[in-house]
């Protein structure tokens, strides 16, 4: 086992009645199918207006056409989109937990910088030009702040006011390096300009690949962490009182979230506010129960990371917006909103 399996906590978190899971059961069969519309029409919309019969060619007969070539190209978009929305809302709403701070994102400790730092080393230093050669700097420095992080904020003493200070000091002095670089180097500052935004555009089967292991890996660990976040949520001493092992499940969290955060943010940029506000809109209508939570999550971020890059793609036609500028746009007056309703601001 990964993880301790503590008892079922009491208060709050308390089996739900049989009809309240059923609710929440059915609720989660609709978003998946929400999911899947949404993914469908990532497919069939786009820059390109294609009718449904190419985008039928395209899925299923390809022979090489332009309109079979863009559909591919949005397949492998939409996949990414799929992985790497799932990757943000899972990091998100676990970070959250962590720290039991309900603004709490990937930024907040320092991984989305270390990706940062790690691809403009690579760019300026390194002479690597190519996404396929730059995700793997961006996924290594985003696993060493999480480590760095981790070790600063007291190992294992570390407490969710140590580990968001030890990031959030990281992030300063990390993009403070990230500033200085590029404005020495015209080449790093003009592929930066374009990776910090956040875009699935350059999305590829061969980045899909190299991310997917390390996706699955921290999704299954996410998930199976679901008990004892529920337990520390309510404080560390209750936690020890229902038999969790804190500083576990705190080392398990950070490495889920490094992992998730890392892996998403090497193959798309950084993309803000989806980790940050999808776990604030779960947690509305499930309560702080993060074993359902993390499922929610895991299915509604890919609904808002699609659907911003699917606006992004039409309303600027026939070039685009990154992603990350509609989901920056859409997520500020969206979590200015939900900050507000004290039941959904509260862990």
């Amino acid at each position: 086992m990964l993880v301790d399996s503590p008892p079922e906590p009491r208060a709050e978190t308390a089996p739900a009645p049989p009809t309240r899971r059923a609710i929440r059961a059915v609720g989660l069969l609709l978003s998946l199918v929400i999911l899947a519309l949404v993914a469908l029409a990532s497919i069939a919309l786009g820059a390109k207006g294609l009718s449904p019969q190419q985008v039928w060619h395209g899925l299923f007969h390809d022979s090489g056409t332009y309109a079979d070539v863009v559909v591919g190209d949005r397949v492998s978009r939409t996949v990414l989109g799929l992985l790497a929305g799932a990757a943000l809302g899972l990091s998100g709403a676990v970070l959250q937990a962590l720290t039991r701070n309900p603004l709490a994102d990937p930024g907040l400790l320092g991984i989305n910088a270390g990706a940062s730092a790690a691809v403009v080393t690579a760019l300026t230093y390194f002479g690597v030009t190519s996404l396929s050669g730059y995700v793997w700097f961006a996924f290594l420095g985003a696993a060493a702040v999480g480590a760095l992080v981790w070790f600063l904020g007291g190992s294992r003493g570390a407490t969710p006011v140590r580990l968001a200070l030890a990031g959030t000091a990281i992030s300063a002095a990390l993009y403070g390096y990230l500033q200085a670089v590029m404005v020495m180097d015209d080449a790093a500052l003009g592929t930066m300009r374009f990776w910090t935004v956040g875009s699935l555009a350059s999305a590829t089967d061969a980045t899909i690949r190299q991310v997917l292991p390390f996706l699955l890996a921290g999704t299954a660990l996410a998930l199976g962490l679901a008990r004892p976040l529920n337990a520390m949520v309510m404080g560390d001493d209750t936690a020890r009182a229902l038999g969790t092992n804190l500083h576990r499940t705190r080392a398990l969290s950070m490495a889920a979230a490094t992992v998730l955060c890392g892996a998403a943010t090497a193959a798309c940029g950084p993309i803000v506010f989806v980790g940050l506000m999808v776990p604030h809109v779960v947690r509305s209508f499930t309560g702080p129960d993060l074993r359902w939570i993390l499922p929610y999550a895991a299915v509604l971020a890919p609904v808002l990371l699609l659907g911003s890059d699917i606006l992004g793609r039409l309303v600027a036609r026939p070039a685009e917006l990154q992603v990350g500028i509609v989901t920056a746009v859409i997520g500020g007056p969206v979590f200015i909103f939900l900050v507000r309703r004290r039941r959904t601001a509260q862990l």
